[in-house]
Parts: C-alpha cells; sequence; structure tokens
C-alpha cells in the first residue's frame, strides 16, 4: 500500500529508568485511513514489559492510546543502554470489528493479510539525582552486569534478528484496602446487573402477556367467524334442499295434465275419423 495505515508517536519508547520503581510511556496510533484498523503490540522482552491494551481497533481518521509500562528492575544497564524494541503490526479489518470478533491469527503472515509493521526502540533516561550512574573523574561509569553470553571468536559477534513476542509479567498483589474497595465495587455492579435483569424479565414478560392477550382475541374472533360461516352454510344446505323437493312436485303435477291432453287428442282424432 502506498500510504502508511498508521503513524505512532512518538517514534522511540523514552522510560526514566529508576532501580526498583515501574515506569511508563504513553503511545499514540494514529489511523490515518478510511478503514478499521486492528493493531498487537509485541516485544523483545515480553517479561520486562506490560502493554495496556496490547490489541485493539482504530477507528478511521481516529487517535488511540496504548501505555507500555516497565517493570522495576534491580540491576541498571551499562551505561543505560538498551537493545529492547518493540512491534506495532496493523491490517485492515471489516466495518464494524470489534476487538471480541478478532481472530487469533489475524496478525499471522501466513493468514495472507496485509500487514504493516513498525519498529520502536527503547530510550533509558537517568531520574534526576539517581544513584544509578555516578561521576567517575569527569565520566560516568557503572561496573556492567555479569553477562553469561558464550565468548566468540572474532571482533564482532554474528547479529540474529530480533524475536517479538507478546509483553506480560505477573500482576502485583494490590493493597488490602484496595481489594477490599475492588469486592464492594463488585458486589455493587452485580447487585445492579440483577436489578436491570429482572427489569428486562418484567418488561419481556409484559410484552409476552400482551401478545398472548392478543392472540387470544384473534382467535375468540376466528371461532365466532367460523360459528356464523357453519351457521350460513348449513342454512344454504338447507334452501338448496328445498329447492330441489319444490322442483320435483312441480315435476310429479304437471305430468298428469300433459298425459291427459295427449289421451283427449287421441281419442278425438280417433273419434273423427270413425265417424268420417
Amino acid at each position: 500500500m502506498a500510504n502508511k495505515l498508521v503513524e505512532i508517536q512518538p517514534s522511540e519508547l523514552r522510560f526514566i529508568f529508576e532501580l526498583k520503581k515501574q515506569s511508563s510511556c504513553s503511545v499514540q496510533l494514529i489511523n490515518n485511513s478510511i478503514h478499521y484498523v486492528a493493531f498487537k503490540v509485541k516485544t523483545t522482552a515480553p517479561k520486562k514489559y506490560c502493554v495496556r491494551p496490547n490489541v485493539g481497533i482504530a477507528l478511521p481518521n481516529t487517535t488511540c492510546d496504548f501505555t507500555v509500562t516497565m517493570q522495576a528492575q534491580k540491576v541498571a544497564p551499562s551505561d543505560l543502554q538498551c537493545k529492547d524494541k518493540f512491534l506495532v503490526q496493523s491490517t485492515i479489518v471489516p466495518y464494524g470489528t470489534m476487538e471480541e470478533g478478532l481472530q487469533p491469527n489475524l496478525f499471522s503472515k501466513d493468514s495472507g493479510n496485509y500487514i504493516e509493521e513498525i519498529k520502536l526502540r527503547v530510550v533509558l533516561v537517568s531520574a534526576p539525582h539517581s544513584p544509578v550512574l555516578q561521576p567517575i573523574n569527569g565520566s560516568l561509569h557503572q561496573d556492567p552486569p555479569p553477562s553469561t553470553a558464550p565468548v566468540l571468536d572474532g571482533n564482532h559477534a554474528p547479529k540474529e534478528p530480533p524475536v517479538f513476542k507478546e509483553p506480560s509479567f505477573p500482576k502485583e498483589t494490590p493493597p488490602k484496602d484496595q481489594v477490599l474497595s475492588g469486592v464492594q465495587n463488585l458486589y455493587t455492579s452485580r447487585v445492579s446487573e440483577d436489578i436491570s435483569v429482572e427489569k428486562i424479565i418484567a418488561a419481556r414478560v409484559g410484552r409476552l402477556e400482551s401478545k398472548f392477550n392478543e392472540a387470544e382475541q384473534i382467535i375468540a374472533r376466528l371461532s365466532e367467524e367460523h360459528a356464523s360461516t357453519s351457521q350460513e352454510k348449513s342454512r344454504l344446505q338447507q334452501e338448496v334442499v328445498l329447492l330441489r323437493r319444490r322442483a320435483a312436485a312441480k315435476g310429479q303435477v304437471g305430468f298428469p295434465f300433459l298425459f291427459v291432453c295427449f289421451v283427449t287428442t287421441v281419442a278425438f282424432i280417433v273419434g273423427y275419423l270413425l265417424h268420417s
């Protein structure tokens, strides 16, 4: 694609480094397109950082924020140099897609989707009056932590591509007061949810009862119409039978009269012939 789907500000993650203290950095993700864009944040040190949210949906031409938190460190890196990196993946999703509808393999390259990737590097900044780095002979110096990496021959070790994973680390245990407050809020929310559910159920029951009453009225009206139709049908059948009987009676009465006329005519003709 010619234009980038998203823009990340700032272009690097700056953390104020203090031993045994967390540090956070706010990041803005700007959707420059007219599409719904899903994004996912990964890092090369998933146990060291927490990203909230690390997966989300950016609406067209809008900005959404996510926060990156660095876990409290017990040892400072040499000269505050950090090789950690972050990767922000983004791809177009159908209009109206919600976070719950995102597929697990959406950001996989095997899925066939166009995936835009933006890499961010981490920069550590020493806090004011921090004892992490002490000036020695006019320059900053700190003994580097012992390295467990194998020794390689040659002046330069071969570089391997960074492996990005989803950030996660164990959650800290909240204070007791915070736990009690959370339980109380949870109980209150559950009670309010139960009340709202009861209201919804009552409203639905009321609608069902009104529909049931309407159905009873319709059935009663149809029953009356059926009874009226049956009576009308019976009356018509009786009238048809009566008309048939009348027609048969007329036929029986008219037949002897014609027969008498015929006999009289024949007798007259025979008498005439005999006298002539």
